[in-house]
């Protein structure tokens, strides 16, 4: 670890510390035969000294302290890069670190060791001189980018210059921000450079060993433009690009860019940018593509994971791998079989963007099994299989695509659910991969039922249509029962509440659930019955008005008891100020024990008691619910409170909705006079029916929430045994456990390498922004691939500045946009439009000020959708990219029954 310089030949996997991430590939790729240029690493122990020397290690510490105290941790929801004042001061401690290291004198060993091995090089020798940090190219983060590199360095003067600027790099605001947007400390990361001969490059570039688009990892993806790869790097060029079949260097995609500019360099060192004909012809003939493509393959299975490679091609037609790091951005791959087959999203179809953490994906998968048949007998498999991506969950739809009754039905369901999902699907029907396989022998019965236990449900539905007000008790009276199966006997041991737990989720809760549903699916299908019933004399979407201001939902119930508390606060000078003055965490920790102003206390008391299992992501039962921490609801509260137009207040405009909805039944049954009596009355009934019941479409969900609060604490009770046992380090820790493992743990097992690896990786999953929402095993996102066939043949059919998704809820309001990617400590202002991924119930309070809604997910039954109605807040869904393509301050206009959003201007920024 003290050595000063190491030949790039003699770098080893397992010198990370020494040589940083950069070096090691180059090395590793070296020793295994592959075209590196040869060279040497100036290790981290030159830099430790120079930064002793400097003085930074008080500077490091006080950025460490700085972030501590006022950055929220790596993969917390709603995570920013701090406020104002402390980016800020983390930005003027980088730069005062970066003026130490430049100004610092280099030791006499280090400068007479740099010489010499620069010397063994040859004499001036033109080299690249490229940082390489000990937290870079690694699997989950790559730092592409972050420190500098110097190319054509000539002399060794100018080499020594190009060290120093390579340490100081490692201080750049970009790289002190990326390092702490990654959870990464800054006293942690040392910098090594590597110095390697230059090539003369004729054709310079970047490979991809997966499409870093679309995610194939079977495809291959070569950029290419004449001179360095620093133009192509820095996107100075539009390079010639080639998308290759890896396993038979077929090109399927081949596309000639404009090639303007070519890097340089200069005969005395450093480059320059020359401008460029261009022309038609591809820089790399097809063989040349073909071969660089064999060596980005070597270079994956060497590292065993996709790369993103630089590359050289000298004029003599040798290539060159001056560089390779993991590609981090990838969507890790589903398990596979040998077969190619496709999966939904089904945390997307439940308004779940964040990963679920370890025990709330057992609960689901223990949920999904009680769907096998009894005993595991010969029958069928079921029609859907659960399974973990990237601590999501979803669905295996290949035996649906290859079904023809699938075929038929899936796209229907979706167009309630997911309305984005249903072009895909579609999309799918026509790969020959998902052919209709006719089955020899007809499915009995009993198979049927088993492949799907949902018709178990058809024969209380058909009761529940025809006698609602029976199905209503018979639901009531299930929820007792269930609410006493919750319980568990006390005292009880840790083992035994792991048993009740999983007794819970392995039985009783699906079937209790069930019992739930046939009174809401009533309701919709009453409703699908008036529509048919109708028929040309209504307009499409327009029934769905019937649906505002629904009685019996839970959720909007859930709100407007908040709105109330919100008041009544409001009312209270001292509650309302110290709601107006304080941080939510700090009211939250108030709260908790028992501080607040008494008005406050008294009224978030009784809301939590009633509301408080619920929470955001709170089918995840690894998060903690509001009464754990109502620091989100106090928020709320705080949003509620700048309300000063009474018209807004969520009370009258759910009484707007329902007065709209019932005027509107009333148009239709007037309308359906024209079809006859019998119809008429029909007409007339079912939309009723459909007031009366479809509100309880929340209910089964209100109560599995109930059922993972109460099992939750069941859980956190055998946390508080493991930790005690030392087993883990916190009672939190069981919920990055699955219930395999908490048993291990009571036994006497140290979890906490296992718990530390999982926080690792969950931190790493709360920060992706996009999930696809159907992704074949080869790791192709499905819509990503269907958008990027597209773009090259669409041409502008939309007008520019609209997005298009589906129609939500009617209706048309122009206003500034406000991103939220979580709403936890969200604000939105009164009027504001909320733009989000998409939405659960943890959201709805948002919705109560937002003017309108715009969800990049969903379908016009999703829970957005329904809420949205349910204010008559215009809403629109399945809008591709919305968060990245909006701005918060952005003026846009949303038009809720053409499912457009009109993108006017930007007003503002924030």
């Amino acid at each position: 670890m003290d050595r000063i310089t190491v030949p790039l030949g003699d770098v080893g996997a397992g010198m990370l510390a020494e040589a940083g991430g950069k070096a090691v590939n180059l090395g590793v790729m070296l020793a295994a035969g592959l075209p590196v240029p040869d060279g040497f690493c100036l290790t981290t122990a030159a830099y430790r000294q120079v930064a002793a020397a400097a003085g930074l290690e008080w500077l490091l510490a006080a950025m460490e302290s700085a972030a501590a105290e006022t950055l929220r941790p790596a993969g917390e929801p709603g995570r920013t890069a701090g406020d104002a004042a402390a980016a800020a001061s983390l930005q003027h401690l980088a730069r005062e670190a970066r003026d130490r290291l430049s100004a610092a004198p280099l030791p006499e060993r280090i400068e007479r060791e740099l010489r010499r091995a620069y010397v063994l090089l040859g004499e001036d020798v033109p080299v690249a001189v490229r940082s390489s940090a000990t937290a870079e190219d690694l699997p989950e983060a790559s730092f592409a980018g972050q420190q500098d590199t110097f190319l054509n360095v000539v002399g060794a003067d100018a080499l020594l210059e190009a060290v120093r600027g390579c340490w100081a790099s490692l201080w750049t605001g970009r790289a002190t921000a990326y390092r702490e947007a990654n959870g990464i400390g800054q006293r942690k990361v040392h910098l090594a450079v590597v110095v390697q001969r230059m090539v003369d490059a004729a054709v310079s570039g970047v490979m991809f060993t997966a499409n870093p688009l679309t995610g194939a990892r079977g495809q291959t993806v070569v950029d290419a433009s004449p001179g360095l790869g620093e133009a192509v790097v820095s996107g100075a060029v539009n390079p010639d690009q080639f998308v290759v079949d890896t396993a038979t260097g077929r090109i399927l995609k081949r596309t000639v860019g404009d090639k303007r500019v070519q890097v340089r360099p200069l005969p005395g060192g450093g480059t320059e940018q020359l401008p460029l004909a261009g022309g038609s012809e591809p820089s790399l003939s097809d063989a040349q593509v073909r071969e660089l493509v064999g060596l980005g393959r070597a270079a994956q299975e060497l590292f065993g994971a996709p790369q993103d490679l630089e590359w050289t091609l000298s004029p003599a037609g040798r290539f060159a791998l001056v560089q390779t790091r993991p590609i981090t951005t990838l969507y890790p791959l589903p398990e596979a079989d040998g077969t190619t087959r496709a999966y939904l999203c089904a945390s997307l179809l439940q308004g779940l963007t964040r990963p679920l953490t370890p025990m709330g994906l057992c609960a689901f998968e223990t949920l999904a099994a009680a769907w096998k048949p009894a005993g595991g007998g010969s029958g069928p498999p079921p029609a859907f299989r659960y399974l973990s991506v990237g601590l999501r969950l979803f669905v295996d739809i290949t035996p649906v695509l290859r079904s023809p009754g699938g075929r038929r039905l899936i796209p229907r369901m979706m167009k309630g659910a997911d309305a984005r999902s249903v072009g895909v699907l579609e999309h799918l029907m026509e790969d020959p991969r998902f052919v209709v396989a006719r089955r020899r022998v007809p499915r009995s019965p009993s198979g049927l039922l088993r492949s799907v236990p949902q018709l178990v449900l058809l024969p209380s539905v058909l009761h529940a249509l025809f006698r609602p007000a029976a199905a209503l008790r018979r639901s009531r009276a299930a929820e007792r029962e269930f609410d006493a199966r919750l319980r568990l006997a006390e005292p009880a041991t840790a083992a035994q509440r792991l048993d009740f737990v999983e007794r819970m989720f392995s039985r009783e809760v699906t079937e209790s659930l069930l019992r739930l549903l046939p009174p809401p699916a009533a309701g919709y299908l009453w409703l699908g019955a008036a529509r048919w019933l109708l028929g040309t004399l209504v307009e499409r979407g327009e029934v769905q008005e019937v649906l505002r201001g629904l009685p019996h939902n839970v959720t909007t119930e859930m709100d407007l008891k908040l709105w109330d508390a919100a008041t009544a606060i409001g009312r209270d000078p001292a509650s309302a100020a110290a709601i107006r003055s304080a941080a939510p965490a700090e009211l939250a920790r108030a709260y908790l024990e028992g501080s607040l102003p008494a008005e406050a206390q008294r009224r978030l008391a009784a809301f939590l008691a009633v509301y408080g299992h619920r929470a955001v992501a709170e089918i995840d039962i690894g998060v903690p619910r509001w009464s754990e921490d109502p620091s989100h609801i106090i928020n709320v509260i705080a949003n509620y409170l700048r309300l000063d137009d009474s018209g807004q207040a969520p009370d009258r405009q759910f009484a707007r909705a329902a007065a709209q909805a019932d005027a509107k039944v009333a148009d239709l049954v007037l309308r359906a006079e024209a079809l006859g009596p019998v119809r008429s009355r029909l007409v007339a009934y079912g939309l009723r029916r459909a007031r009366a019941c479809a509100g309880m479409r929340e209910y089964p969900k209100f109560r599995l929430v109930t059922a993972l609060a109460a099992l939750r604490a069941q859980l956190r009770k055998v946390g508080e045994e493991l930790t005690a046992a030392g087993a883990v380090a916190d009672a939190e820790d069981v919920f990055f456990l699955d219930l395999a493992e908490a048993r291990v743990g009571l036994r006497g097992a140290d979890l906490h390498g296992i718990v530390a690896g999982r926080r690792r990786t969950y931190a790493r999953e709360m920060r992706r922004r996009h999930i696809p929402r159907l992704i074949l095993s080869d790791g192709t996102d499905v819509e990503a691939a269907i958008a990027a066939a597209a773009s090259t043949t669409a041409g502008g059919r939309v007008p520019p500045g609209t997005l298009v998704g589906a129609p939500a809820s009617a209706g048309t309001v122009t206003g500034t946009a406000r991103v939220i990617l979580d709403p936890a400590g969200a604000r939105l202002e009164p009027g504001e439009i909320l733009v989000a991924p998409s939405t659960d119930p943890g959201w709805t309070p948002l919705f109560l000020t937002a003017g309108a809604l715009v969800m990049e997910m969903g379908g016009p039954v999703s829970h957005g959708a329904v809420v949205a109605r349910e204010y008559g807040i215009p809403a629109v869904v399945g809008v591709p990219d919305a968060t990245l393509r909006i701005a918060t301050g952005d003026t846009i206009t949303v038009d809720g029954a053409a499912g457009t959003i009109v993108h006017s201007a930007r007003t503002a920024s924030s």
